[in-house]
């Protein structure tokens, strides 16, 4: 039996971005209607998709990952009546219940440190410095170290109210679905620019969460995927 839904019952839709102070200074992407980078065949990226663990030293630019984010989470629109939102990407119900952070290494005019990416506005917004990143990323994923040392590393958070607010005890079929949605489009765009990419979900999640002073009561890291620059 499926209980009743928070929607049945008349209770206010929940917000389906996380709020941010309105001072904070955020950072302009690639709008998408500038892109110069994936143009490349759609059957050549599904032929050459694969994981890619081993990455170059190079920097990535602010296109590409203009492009990675608005590919995996770019907002397209907030419905009309506010009860969800269409993206890039399909969602169960429009309910789109994650969140986009990224490390960041080396990307070329960012400092490193943790981010979060602004879907309404498509823009980024610096969250704080983490002190030797590669290294405590490396042994957050129990030492996989090739995931530490990567250009820029995607995390996404889940925050399961979005869904369970229509679908209640269904909802986390739904969100796992969503997820493996969003990771695929992940490899997809990062073929589309040669680019290589690995879904990572063996990761040390209490230490994970509290790194990105996550309040995991609404909100916790569900998976994670390294990208840079291979060698040919």
């Amino acid at each position: 039996m499926v209980p009743e839904s928070d929607e049945q019952k008349k209770v206010d839709f929940p917000l389906y971005q996380q709020p941010y102070p309105e001072e904070t200074l955020l950072i302009d992407l690639v709008p998408p209607e500038e892109f110069k980078i994936g143009k490349s065949p759609f059957i050549d990226s599904v032929n050459t998709r694969k994981s890619r663990r081993k990455y170059t030293d190079e920097y990535l630019t602010l296109e590409d990952i203009s492009f990675l984010l608005w590919c995996t989470q770019g907002l397209k629109e907030v419905l009309r009546s506010g009860r969800g939102v269409r993206r890039t990407v399909p969602s169960s119900g429009a309910k789109s219940p994650f969140e986009t952070y990224l490390v960041v290494n080396r990307v070329e005019g960012l400092e490193t440190g943790l981010y979060r990416y602004i879907s309404f506005s498509h823009k980024l917004m610096f969250v704080k410095q983490i002190e030797n990143s590669e290294e405590k990323i490396g042994t957050l994923v129990y030492n996989q170290k090739f995931v530490g040392k990567a250009p820029v590393i995607f995390f996404w958070t889940a925050i399961p109210y979005r869904t369970e607010w229509r679908y209640t005890i269904l909802a986390h079929k739904f969100i796992a679905i969503d997820l493996g949605i969003v990771c695929q489009s992940l490899y997809m765009a990062c073929e589309a620019i040669n680019l290589g990419t690995v879904a990572i979900g063996y990761y040390e999640q209490n230490k994970l969460d509290k790194l990105f002073e996550l309040n995991t009561a609404d909100e916790f890291v569900v998976l994670l995927a390294p990208v840079g620059k291979y060698e040919a």
